[in-house]
């Protein structure tokens, strides 16, 4: 199989809120994952968390028998620190709970090659 390689640094972005945060209706991940590939983001990954706590210490699960879980969501974003810095603004308009986090990775990319 040939494919292209590319190796270098970008940064990851995580954006740490709750399941049942919303924008203008709209659950906000998706609000979240609709604007990046509107802003042509190579791509993102949204993880739902089994449990966590955050600032109101309240400690959300996704057993059964709890009927409010507003369980942990997780987007991950890997770009440019340049692409991530003008997008910014628009999380800190959306989102009102949370946290975002940023840290440069080392990217190692195999992407099929082009016939």
């Amino acid at each position: 199989m040939t494919h292209e390689k590319f190796e270098g640094e970008r940064t990851l972005m995580r954006i740490h809120i709750g399941e049942s945060d919303k924008w203008h209706g709209k659950p906000l991940h998706e609000a979240i994952v609709e604007m990046l590939r509107k802003d042509g983001f190579s791509g993102a990954t949204v993880l739902r968390g089994v449990g966590g706590y955050g600032g109101s210490s309240i400690y959300h699960t996704d057993k059964l028998l709890r009927l409010s879980q507003d369980l942990p969501i997780i987007l991950e974003v890997i770009e440019s620190m340049e692409r991530i810095e003008k997008i910014l603004s628009r999380l800190d308009e959306m989102v009102e709970g949370g946290l975002i986090t940023l840290e440069k990775v080392r990217v190692i990319l195999y992407r099929a090659a082009k016939k």
